[in-house]
């Protein structure tokens, strides 16, 4: 039998479950990259643990950057090809993580080598998220009027019934402008956008759709999680930072192009899980009391279905 067919969801949340525990004791201390720190450690650990073939191609950075975790990070046998792609973002929300607020969490996904969309350079994508009765009916360059409208006949539902996840930054000032000028609900957060796609694609959620530019790690994070899911998720890579677009341009890649979720994720073999560290609109938070932690997971693919949430209890000290 082979790995692909051997590691699941059950295995791999071990990882998230083991970062959001470590990051927990950062919670509300102020520093974020203490728990950043933490959620590194303990998550690399738990991966070499696993037996993994694969390699991080979407991670905490270049190697000259962090020591674990890092793009091309290996897990496995070096001298042969990897069978999985990873993807990790270990605190996504370290702010939300060191001022104790709400949304922070640890998230992983994995898929086939090859079969995940390398965003080279780029660190900003501009994404849409939205459930499974949408699916198609979006043009992502449409305006976001339009967008909406769509959105309102493929769920049914009048424009000014709409909530929409956006990540509360000033690029974004004329985008919320432009939702409430519909009579559409807004739902602003400094950070967790992984989140925000995951809660768009769920129908009845209460979050109809995910708008707006945020990270490309979040951005891939999101659609292995949605392409489980069977909800939409599209993005184009838009870069905000001079040094950012200079290395785009002089890798050649296009920034007007919209990716759909088949060519983001060209493989059904997704996992995706995503550990709670403070409570938000998605996942519970770490709760530490009489020497044990409890976990909540969101797991998809891999064993366990379109989703699946897990409810662990772990003995502080274990792993």
């Amino acid at each position: 039998m082979s790995e692909l067919q051997t590691v699941g969801a059950y295995d791999l949340r071990r990882a998230t479950e083991a970062a959001a525990r470590a990051a927990s004791a950062w919670i509300g201390r102020g520093d974020k990259g203490q728990g950043d720190s933490a959620a590194i450690t303990a998550m690399t650990a738990e991966l070499e643990r696993l037996g993994l073939d694969g390699r991080i191609l979407i991670g905490e950075g270049p190697r000259d950057e962090t020591s674990d975790l890092y793009h091309g990070q290996r897990f496995g046998d070096p001298r042969r090809p990897p069978q999985w792609d990873i993807a990790v973002d270990p605190v996504e929300g370290t702010s939300f993580l060191a001022k104790g607020m709400t949304n922070a969490m640890a998230c992983i996904a994995m898929a086939p080598h090859g079969a995940l969309f390398d965003p080279g350079p780029a660190f900003y994508m501009e994404k849409i998220a939205v459930p499974p009765a949408a699916k198609g009916c979006i043009d992502p360059e449409a305006p976001v009027e339009d967008k909406l409208r769509a959105l309102a006949r493929a769920l049914a539902k009048p424009v000014d019934e709409l909530t929409v996840y956006v990540l509360e930054k000033p690029r974004h000032r004329d985008l919320v402008a432009s939702i409430h000028a519909l009579g559409a609900r807004v739902l602003l957060y400094p950070a967790g956008d992984v989140a925000g796609a995951v809660m768009a694609a769920i129908p009845g959620s209460g979050v109809d759709a995910l708008l707006g530019t945020g990270g490309c790690p979040e951005g891939i994070l999101s659609a292995c999680a949605i392409a489980g899911m069977g909800g939409e998720f599209m993005a184009r890579l838009d870069p905000q930072l001079a040094t950012e677009r200079r290395a785009i341009e002089e890798a050649g890649v296009d920034t007007a192009r919209w990716w759909r979720l088949d060519e983001l994720v060209r493989a059904p073999e997704v996992i995706f899980c995503a550990t709670g560290i403070t409570t938000g609109l998605l996942l519970e938070g770490v709760e530490r009391s009489g020497g044990m932690d409890k976990t909540q997971t969101m797991m998809v693919g891999g064993g366990a279905g379109i989703r699946q949430m897990l409810s662990s209890w772990h003995r502080r000290g274990e792993g």
